[in-house]
């Protein structure tokens, strides 16, 4: 789409109700997400994020707004306890292997990276370091400390919520108050450096056999986990962004703590709209690292689990994913897998079937009525599973047009093709598989067309951009050129 023409409604965390999505500067759109901390393969619990909010990202580029998506990488400082004690996991991992901490990093950065492609999720604009940006993150604390709501103790810094509280309420995006958390609050061992045992880490001192250090005005040490996007946010979205997003599980400690860091260095609320997909569970558990009942997705493709019956393939999981809202819980079964890949077949049957189908003269199916509904759901808070049971709708008027009992001329027809590649590949990011294996390689080489067509545009040599363009339809693929690059979409 050239223009934005779609209101959206989003549910939004830190007010609990629905809301319009107005982003500060239209048609620029600021969204950070909480990236994977890289110290082991990727799961199926970091698919769901990963998937959520690529369909978000993939939903706002198609209505027009110009999208600037960062998702952050945490290679350090995510304590055992991912708060404040305990040992990094990645130099934890690191000791366990005997290599450097950033060979750990590298080799499940790259692992997570090859998922996410499988996965059809697409690379953000921007994917920054927690290690690449100490820097930002000592110059924040520096702010925090200026305004009083940190203190120093022992080479470390603490954020001092109690005194955050008495001029910001703590606790607005999980509902925690102060004073439940000082009636829960019990003193662990290790903690008496802390003025209370709810303030946080914003700085930590390494100890002698700590690897990952840096100088600060405080001690040799490293950036507490909460920091880091705070400071990352900030630098690339500015200090008032329009959406944040992660887990659920990251609302409390992680994103009040964001908050809590970023209102007490600037003054203002940090973000416009809090994004938080649900759990993907096991048997009613949440999956994750910290429980070992976590999948990882390897071993979800190869079917090499006890758990698995067989292999999935990366649509079957992106389609199972997409088959909840992804405020709602996933639960984890080969029955629900298995279901997910007939209905994943079921549409990429339909879509090849509308391949073969030849217009009538006239129409007894109004395609518009698709198109509309499949907006309105994405419109109501990105309801994909109700995208999903449009489209399985249409499946039936497909297949009684190939029966003859329904009848689509060429103008609904063109609807019906249209519809379903814009919801199905574009927005959901689905890739049909049964093309084989090649796939990917075709959209490279689609890629690659597009380059080749783009240096000829800038040579002036009008012909063979012409050339490109032509013969790209003729097989059943469009491109559309824009102020941001050159789009492609199958007709």
């Amino acid at each position: 789409m050239n223009e934005i023409s779609q209101k959206i409604f989003l549910y939004n965390t830190l007010t609990r109700r629905k809301e319009e999505f107005i982003p500060n500067h239209p048609p620029h759109v600021g969204m950070y997400v909480c990236g994977p901390t890289v110290y082991g393969d990727a799961h199926l619990g970091h698919a769901r994020p990963a998937v959520t909010f690529d369909v978000i990202y993939r939903y706002l580029k198609y209505c027009g707004y110009k999208v600037r998506y960062v998702r952050n990488i945490t290679d350090v400082g995510h304590l055992e306890n991912d708060a404040d004690e305990g040992e990094d996991k990645i130099q934890r991992k690191a000791r366990l292997e005997q290599l450097e901490p950033m060979e750990i990093v590298q080799r499940y950065t790259n692992s997570y990276h090859r998922n996410m492609d499988q996965l059809n999720v697409l690379r953000p604009d921007i994917e920054p370091r927690a290690t690449g940006h100490i820097i930002e993150q000592l110059e924040l604390v520096k702010k925090i400390l200026k305004n009083g709501f940190a203190y120093e103790s022992e080479g470390s810094v603490y954020f001092d919520v109690e005194n955050y509280n008495r001029k910001y309420p703590y606790g607005i995006l999980s509902g925690r108050r102060l004073d439940e958390l000082q009636a829960f609050s019990r003193e662990l061992e290790g903690i008496s450096e802390k003025r209370s045992p709810y303030d946080f880490a914003l700085w930590k001192k390494a100890q002698p056999t700590h690897i990952m250090r840096w100088p600060s005005p405080w001690s040799d040490g490293f950036p507490g986990w909460h920091l880091e996007c705070s400071a990352m946010g900030a630098r690339y979205l500015g200090e008032t962004f329009d959406i944040h997003g992660g887990g659920m599980d990251l609302i409390f400690p992680h994103h009040e703590a964001e908050i809590a860091q970023s209102v007490a260095a600037n003054g203002k609320q940090p973000v416009r709209y809090w994004l938080h997909n649900n759990m993907v569970t096991i048997n009613g558990q949440k999956m994750g690292k910290s429980l070992g009942n976590f999948i990882t997705l390897d071993e979800i493709f190869s079917g090499n689990h006890p758990k698995l019956e067989k292999a999935y393939s990366p649509m079957n999981i992106r389609f199972f994913i997409l088959q909840a809202h992804y405020r709602s819980t996933l639960d984890f079964s080969n029955e629900a897998l298995q279901a997910a890949e007939k209905g994943y077949k079921r549409l990429m049957e339909a879509w090849n079937t509308l391949q073969t189908l030849t217009p009538t003269d006239e129409s007894t199916y109004d395609a518009n009525h698709l198109r509309n509904a499949c907006f309105e759901a994405m419109n109501d808070d990105f309801n994909t599973p109700v995208v999903i049971a449009h489209l399985f709708e249409a499946v039936k008027t497909i297949n009684n047009a190939k029966a003859g009992t329904e009848k689509l001329d060429a103008t609904q027809l063109q609807i019906l093709k249209d519809t379903f590649s814009t919801f199905l590949f574009n927005i959901l990011g689905l890739v049909d598989e049964k093309a084989g294996d090649n796939s990917r390689l075709t959209e490279e080489l689609i890629r690659l067309l597009i380059d080749i067509r783009l240096e000829a545009r800038a040579r002036k040599d009008w012909a063979t951009s012409d050339r490109i363009r032509d013969q790209l339809k003729e097989l059943g693929i469009q491109l559309k050129d824009g102020k941001d690059g050159t789009e492609w979409s199958y007709l």
